[in-house]
């Protein structure tokens, strides 16, 4: 099990070395001098991200022109899943940082909560307005007082949602329908200097969790993303540089590696992968015993630098890995899935550091 490197080689520092080129300034250190040297200096950069292609996804044989333009490996945030490496790249903070620190996430006041759908735990609205639980100044406005402009372009049906508020509060939002509009969008804006460009793929994602990565579905989705690159970078104007990577990767999971758990004597949140416990230690250490996972009993170096004032509230006591070829269920979490990610695996973990040019 190895940790996210936030000293140079994670999402983290990315989008550190992007806002160091373009303000001068960051709150997290740079990437590392070696993977630095892969993104050449421009006057815009467009970050694509591509949610769900791990590094170790790069070999499909529908991901040629993606894996061409592959300079190195950086490390997704902890817990490797979306909402918590997207509030990273809008803060430009490690989970500890910025709060969310779990998909499944236990706010104060208001129990365990989906962060990613700022929804309560069985649905229904969260009495929370999303638009400031990240630490401000965001990535996003530190940029706009420096005089460059953030825009993200996404698609369209996600312009009102809660996590849209959550994360991009002081983003110009550009709505796309497809992904041709996508790209004309993106190109279009990368035209002109002082920006940085957030430009978001969901399909991978979506094709993975539903359907796996040996499915006519997958190939479709990685298609789609690696066509995306590349007509983007044959297009790109003079001055910009694109970026791709992703926030986590995937692993396939049999019916068979999915253990349903008994109620935990305490509260269990977090995600299958890495299942976050919260209570009275030796009732739960009793309870993990016999389950297929590594208990880590002192979790906060899993969170990376940094002192939210609601982390004592919002971090687990233990968090419980399960082991590479099993996922931890607690009766509340969706089983009816193929593709799960969360955990410290390699698989998880790596990402892409995918640059034009």
């Amino acid at each position: 099990m190895q940790l996210p490197d936030y000293a140079g080689g994670s999402i983290v520092n990315l989008i550190a070395e992007l806002e160091l080129r373009l303000t001068g300034e960051a709150p997290s250190p740079g990437l590392h001098p070696h993977l630095a040297a892969t993104i050449p200096e421009a006057d815009t950069y467009v970050l694509v991200l591509i949610d769900g292609l791990g590094a170790h996804q790069l070999d499909h044989p529908s991901a040629a022109s993606l894996a061409a333009d592959h300079r190195a490996t950086i490390d997704a945030a902890f817990p490797t899943t979306t909402i918590v490496t997207l509030a990273s790249i809008a803060t430009g903070l490690a989970p500890a940082g910025h709060g969310i620190v779990s998909h499944f996430l236990r706010l104060k006041r208001h129990g365990i909560v989906n962060a990613l759908k700022w929804q309560r735990r069985g649905g229904g609205e969260l009495a929370v307005d999303p638009e400031g639980v990240l630490p401000s100044p965001n990535l996003w406005e530190r940029l706009s007082a420096a005089g460059i402009e953030a825009i993200t372009v996404q698609p369209a049906n996600f312009a009102e949602s809660p996590t849209t508020k959550l994360l991009y509060r002081g983003v110009r939002f550009e709505p796309a329908w497809t992904v041709d509009e996508l790209l004309d969008a993106t190109t279009a804006l990368a035209a002109v200097p002082g920006r940085l460009i957030l430009t978001y793929l969901p399909h991978v994602d979506l094709a993975a969790h539903t359907d796996g990565q040996d499915s006519v579905a997958y190939a479709e989705a990685v298609r789609i993303a690696d066509r995306a690159w590349a007509h983007l970078t044959a297009r790109l104007p003079d001055g910009a540089v694109a970026i791709a990577t992703s926030d986590h990767g995937h692993i396939d999971y049999s019916e068979s590696s999915k253990i349903p758990l008994t109620k935990p004597p305490g509260a269990a949140f977090g995600d299958p992968r890495a299942l976050f416990l919260r209570g009275e230690r030796k009732p739960l250490i009793e309870w993990a015993t016999d389950l297929p996972g590594t208990l880590i009993e002192q979790p906060r170096d899993l969170f990376g630098p940094g002192d939210h004032p609601s982390l004592p509230d919002r971090l687990p006591d233990m968090v419980l890995f399960a082991d590479d070829d099993r996922l931890l269920l607690p009766s509340w979490m969706d089983d009816r899935l193929v593709g799960y990610h969360g955990g410290l695996s390699d698989e998880e973990r790596e990402i892409p550091l995918i640059v034009s040019g």
